[in-house]
């Protein structure tokens, strides 16, 4: 039962860590530019969208580790 709502909580973040990770901004933009933010918003370094969107990325891939590892620890 445990190991079942592990492996849906796995699955449910990986699929939301790529959507995020595809969201960053790259070298020709990113969520920066599809809000509006251009030459302006890079030139003056991170927006506030920008840093929250890391630190929802970071946040989320590390619930994606810990369930990795505690799927291989039941599992195993």
């Amino acid at each position: 039962m445990l190991t079942g709502v592990t492996a849906a909580i796995n699955v449910v973040s990986s699929v939301v860590l790529i959507v995020l990770v595809l969201l960053h901004s790259g070298k020709g933009g990113g969520l920066s530019d599809m809000f509006g933010g251009g030459v302006g918003a890079s030139a003056m370094g991170s927006t506030v969208m920008e840093r929250n969107l890391d630190r929802l990325t970071v946040v989320l891939a590390l619930i994606w580790a810990f369930t990795v590892v505690a799927l291989a620890l039941m599992l195993g």
